[in-house]
């Protein structure tokens, strides 16, 4: 017999479905978790963490989590729908509220931990690049977890390296570069701190706030009418994000909102309750009576 090669074609193709589901459904990159989850055998039972962040059109979403056999096991989150309680009201989804939100569940771990004394990271954030460093021998060593992007892309002034940069400020120890954040020159391969510090405070957002009033009032006082009604200007916006960031590292606890109804009991209301034999048979009666009666027709006994 010759030797015939089997070729796929493309209806082998169209009917293949890979081995995983949600990599099937594009939400989850195999490869990479793979490699954020997996230990080192002479670290048994030692979790590895991450540092989940993930985007939607109007928040960013952390997570500190680590990997069990039955699955992922989430130590604590952040979300930037708390930011409010803390001062930041607009822009939930840009690049300081995903700083404000990666440092907020860092203060978070850290007080469940135990290490929020120990290890208050950088105060005054300068925009320079800083490690969360062992304080000595006899102290523990600080918190260590993995950036996990998801599916996002990774390009150069990405928000998702933001909330790294909010993590690793509150005190987090996540191995990383300088390398993407925004301020980062490829050529003369340094980063200008001014233009991360920039960032950090808002001042991008407050830069375009400047020039969209000089060039369009009007696509001004449409884009930006929630900063307006609350009397917020350009020149407010760095005071804002200060005064948030130290709200966050004095009260990091999470507080659940204030639910306006019992739920509980507004969904009872609509739950039908089965009948019994006897209320069955009593209904099916009572249609049988309303039917007669619209009719006129007279029941043989």
């Amino acid at each position: 017999m010759p030797f015939h090669k089997v070729v796929k074609s493309d209806s082998y193709f169209s009917r293949y479905q890979v081995k995983y589901r949600r990599r099937r459904e594009g939400k989850t990159d195999y490869y990479a978790r793979k490699r954020l989850v997996s230990q080192a055998k002479n670290k048994y039972n030692a979790p590895k963490y991450r540092l989940v962040v993930r985007f939607s059109n109007r928040f960013v979403t952390c997570q500190i989590v680590h990997a069990k056999i039955q699955g992922d096991y989430v130590l604590t989150h952040a979300s930037s729908r708390e930011l409010p309680r803390y001062g930041i009201k607009h822009g939930l989804s840009n690049w300081t509220a995903a700083y404000a939100t990666g440092l907020l569940v860092a203060r978070r771990a850290l007080r469940i931990l135990g290490l929020d004394e120990k290890y208050a990271g950088e105060e005054e954030p300068t925009g320079e690049l800083t490690f969360t460093e062992p304080l000595g021998d006899d102290e523990p060593r600080p918190f260590k977890c993995y950036l996990d992007v998801g599916l996002k892309r990774t390009s150069t002034g990405s928000r998702v390296f933001g909330a790294m940069k909010g993590a690793s400020d509150g005190g987090i120890f996540i191995p990383h570069n300088e390398r993407r954040f925004p301020g980062y020159d490829p050529e003369a391969k340094e980063l200008d701190a001014e233009v991360l510090r920039n960032y950090i405070f808002g001042g991008h957002v407050a830069e375009f706030m400047e020039a969209l009033e000089e060039e369009d009032d009007e696509r001004f006082k449409k884009h930006f009418s929630s900063y307006l009604e609350d009397d917020i200007g350009s020149e407010d916006i760095e005071e804002m994000y200060e005064k948030a960031f130290e709200a966050i590292r004095e009260d990091p606890e999470f507080k659940p909102t204030e639910k306006t109804k019992d739920w509980a009991s507004e969904s009872k209301k609509y739950k039908q309750i089965p009948l019994t034999y006897e209320q069955r048979k009593e209904k099916v009666q009572k249609k049988v009576k309303q039917y007669a009666q619209k009719y006129n027709i007279v029941a043989d006994n």
